[in-house]
């Protein structure tokens, strides 16, 4: 049995972006993930141990959003590259992430950047 399992409206402060200053300030960013898995033996034992425990993955998206780096798509590849390599349940994984007030040289609320990957 799959199951598509979804965080969303992750909010972290960090220090992307591709120029110097953006690194030193700092901005919010937005997390949002899906993944499918799976949930066929925790649905039928209710045993959280086997399946997907929220925790680890808010764990895993928080370790790597504070990673430094100067692209979206980096953050977005490392996310999904960690899940996959890290929970075996986990069959795909679709993140999105999202930098608020980006430097674009006028009014947008947010970048954002989406990438899934299946095993």
């Amino acid at each position: 049995m799959l199951a598509e399992i979804n965080l969303e409206g992750l909010e972290f402060f960090a220090y992307h972006g591709v120029y110097s200053e953006e690194r030193k300030i700092g901005n919010k960013y937005g997390v949002d993930i899906s993944i499918t898995a799976n949930v066929a033996e925790s649905a039928l034992t209710d045993d959280l141990a086997k399946t997907i425990d929220y925790e680890i993955l808010y764990k895993i998206i928080k370790e790597t959003v504070e990673m430094p780096t100067k692209l979206l798509e980096t953050i977005a590849k490392r996310i999904i590259e960690r899940i996959l390599a890290e929970i075996s349940e986990v069959i795909s994984a679709k993140v999105s992430v999202a930098k608020f007030n980006p430097p674009v040289g006028g009014i947008c609320q947010k970048a954002k950047v989406t990438m899934e990957k299946r095993r």
